[in-house]
């Protein structure tokens, strides 16, 4: 007997009608939607905020969970973010309230249709791929992202796509005279208003 292995789907809302949204999770099938926003609200998208999203997922028959303090692209805590305020994504995978999530989503993808939200419509450029779907495909979970326009792309026709790239020949070949480090796992941007205060403790 086969094991078939726990799969999961993310999706970003960015400025779609509420109603496109909701149909998208539908023609996937979703039946529990994970809100991963640390603020779960929307300036430029306010049919996004908290309250009208989980009022519109619950009348199409969908849950609304909320575990942006958990999995949330901007951690409470100075101790996870750089000097320029990106956050350091690996201090956050090894936190005890990162790990309870995920956790938590994994269980919860045994018996449900699992999407896991954000803003941004482009997987490549949010948290939901760059931390969360690193950790969830590092144990074995299949992860589907759902774009904009109803297509699906899986994690691993990412990965590959981006393999591809940095192949000879490829977009993002490295020249044989660049001997820059890996980039660090943090997120794109800096994301905190203002830079983190230095240690007394640092040199």
């Amino acid at each position: 007997m086969s094991f078939k292995p726990l799969t999961l789907h993310t999706i970003g809302h960015s400025n779609h009608a509420e109603e496109w949204f909701i149909d998208l999770l539908r023609a996937h099938g979703i039946t529990v939607l994970v809100d991963t926003r640390s603020s779960p609200y929307s300036k430029f998208a306010p049919q996004f905020n908290q309250e009208a999203i989980r009022a519109a997922a619950r009348e199409a028959g969908i849950e609304y969970l909320f575990l942006g303090k958990e999995l949330g692209g901007r951690p409470q805590g100075l101790k996870y973010y750089d000097r320029e305020g990106h956050v350091l994504y690996g201090k956050v995978a090894e936190s005890g309230l990162f790990t309870s999530g995920v956790a938590r989503v994994m269980d919860l993808a045994g018996s449900e249709r699992v999407a896991l939200a954000c803003s941004e419509e482009n997987p490549c450029l949010c948290h939901r791929r760059l931390l969360i779907t690193r950790v969830l495909t590092e144990k074995g979970v299949e992860v589907l992202h759902i774009r904009g326009d109803g297509r699906v792309e899986s994690e691993r026709e990412l990965l590959e796509r981006e393999e591809a790239e940095k192949a000879p020949g490829g977009a993002l070949q490295q020249s044989l005279f660049d001997f820059e480090e890996a980039p660090a796992w943090r997120s794109l941007q800096s994301v905190l208003p203002r830079k983190p205060p230095s240690s007394s403790s640092e040199p």
